[in-house]
């Protein structure tokens, strides 16, 4: 479920440095514009919206959303869900709203630009019922940027650590709220100790690559203000032995099914 370059339709998409491609995602319930260059859209924040308990009337924020995938993923399978986005690159940002009118769903997808470190006063400190996020994976100094820039910040931290997310998370959430985070199993150990200083109650829910291998990549959900402590629930199997996905992988990315923790 990657995402493929395809020709453009509908709206006119918003002006960047790039070309943009159009792309659909949850079996076509979703159009996606994004850059044909650098980071391209793929699974994780289909599953990473999938794993968000949010119910009809809550408020969620969408930390470094892009171009609007997971905000956009979770407003779908949620009606009256209301999504906030915070991206820092501005033109991203103008390509998630552009996508959110394009799907009918600028009513309950809001992005702005700006750092998670210092968000705008549109977005309120613990008044977030959920804040989910996709933090680059590889930390700084242990891999070689990508020339293309967009991937490059997409992938590689730079001056935000992990933990600096963890703590924009925190700060965002309500007293009880919910924090969903997707990445690298091998990080596994830095996610959890972050989310010490102030969330407890986690369930690490592993995404297994096939049956047998070794899970690359894990989303953790746990609760502000609840014990430390974690559990590992059952996970998520993605591919059959032939490469195709499983049953249960196609309810979520193609038929928009939630994720059970």
């Amino acid at each position: 479920m990657t995402a493929k370059a395809s020709g453009m339709t509908g709206q006119a998409p918003a002006e960047g440095p790039l070309a943009v491609s159009e792309d659909r995602l949850l079996g076509g319930r979703l159009v996606l514009r994004q850059p044909v260059e650098g980071y391209r859209v793929a699974i994780d924040p289909v599953l990473l919206a999938a794993a968000v308990p949010a119910a009809a009337g809550e408020r969620a924020l969408d930390l470094g959303c892009g171009v609007g995938a997971a905000s956009l993923c979770l407003a779908r399978r949620v009606a009256g869900v209301a999504v906030d986005g915070l991206e820092r690159e501005p033109w991203l940002v103008r390509l998630a709203r552009d996508n959110a009118a394009l799907n009918d769903l600028a009513a309950a997808v809001r992005p702005f630009a700006g750092d998670m470190r210092r968000p705008p006063a549109e977005l309120v400190p613990e008044s977030y019922d959920h804040v989910l996020c996709n933090p680059p994976y590889l930390e700084r100094g242990t891999a070689t940027p990508s020339p293309k820039a967009l991937r490059a910040a997409a992938n590689l931290e730079d001056e935000a650590t992990l933990g600096d997310w963890v703590t924009a998370a925190l700060r965002m959430a309500r007293p009880g709220g919910s924090l969903t985070v997707i990445h690298r199993a091998e990080r596994l150990d830095e996610l959890l100790a972050a989310l010490e200083a102030g969330a407890g109650d986690a369930v690490v829910f592993p995404l297994w690559p096939k049956g047998g291998k070794p899970a690359k990549r894990v989303i953790v959900h746990a609760w502000k203000g609840r014990v430390a402590g974690h559990t590992t629930a059952p996970g998520l199997v993605l591919h059959q032995p032939d490469g195709r996905f499983t049953e249960a992988a196609e309810s979520v990315l193609r038929h928009a099914a939630a994720l059970a923790f």
